[in-house]
């Protein structure tokens, strides 16, 4: 069992390598959620994307940085340039609720197989709110897969934390969606931040899992580069529930500027994990 006190208490990043055998994982691409970065792309998104992919990702994910403001087929042919991916993009749910055909268009365009809710605002966190946007949700699932896209929901730990009529969030999530047309992007800081056991998350969770949010949490509960703080993402990465999860974006929602040097870390402590 890995939950909070243990992950906290566990080895920092260098220990946490050091328990990761040597060639027990494959080599998988690296990818980084954009939001980290959303301050220096929104000034020079193709400056922005030729730095991270000098650094080593294979893949982004969009998110933030007014990205979906932007020309679709300018950042298309950056990627294509550049060698990266874009798999998914974070699309909000008004936008998915109003402007569901521009989205999936905008997601063609990127080369993204698969658009994810990232974030559910204040106003839908109440029993009955939640019980509203339920059915929108498990629509977009539906929606997404006539139109030939995935669709996955991006935790962060009100989810967990708020339990109106005793059930959290994310449990009623789980229960009144269609676990093949609604994957999770799984966001293991925000999982260990509202006091979950991330190995057993993952492990009950299994083939719904989509994604990885990667992000390291300081004992003080700050969040860090990978490789900083105190969650064993080796052995999380071990866990048999996660065997089928696509892709690994790091993201720091904190990084302080410059940027660029934080999610190098991030990189640099993912490749050593056999990635």
């Amino acid at each position: 069992m890995i939950g909070r006190r243990t992950l906290l208490a566990g080895a920092t990043g260098a220990a946490a390598l050091a328990c990761f055998p040597a060639g027990a994982a494959s080599r998988r691409p690296i990818g980084l959620q954009l939001y980290t970065l959303r301050e220096i792309f929104a000034k020079d998104p193709v400056k922005t994307l030729e730095q991270v992919a000098a650094i080593g990702y294979r893949e982004v994910e969009f998110g933030g940085g007014g990205y979906d403001a932007m020309d679709p087929v300018m950042l298309r042919k950056a990627l294509d340039r550049l060698g990266l991916k874009a798999p998914s993009i974070h699309v909000g749910y008004d936008a998915l609720l109003n402007q569901f055909d521009r989205q999936v268009t905008l997601a063609r365009t990127l080369g993204a197989d698969t658009i994810v809710l990232p974030y559910m605002t204040a106003e839908h966190r109440t029993g009955a709110a939640w019980q509203t946007a339920l059915p929108n949700i498990g629509r977009f699932g539906a929606q997404l897969k006539k139109a030939g896209l995935g669709f996955a929901y991006h935790n962060h730990d009100f989810e967990f934390t708020e339990k109106p009529g005793g059930v959290s969030l994310f449990d009623q999530l789980l229960k009144e969606t269609d676990p093949a047309l609604v994957k999770i992007e799984l966001d293991l800081f925000w999982a260990v931040k509202a006091g979950e056991d991330a190995g057993a998350l993952i492990d009950r969770l299994s083939s719904r899992l989509y994604a990885y949010h990667v992000k390291d949490m300081r004992a003080d509960g700050g969040m860090v580069a990978v490789g900083r703080g105190t969650i064993d993402f080796a052995a999380l990465f071990k866990r048999k529930g996660g065997a089928g999860v696509r892709h690994f974006y790091v993201e720091n929602d904190q990084a302080p500027a410059p940027y660029l040097p934080d999610v190098t870390t991030s990189f640099q402590t993912l490749r050593a994990l056999r990635f």
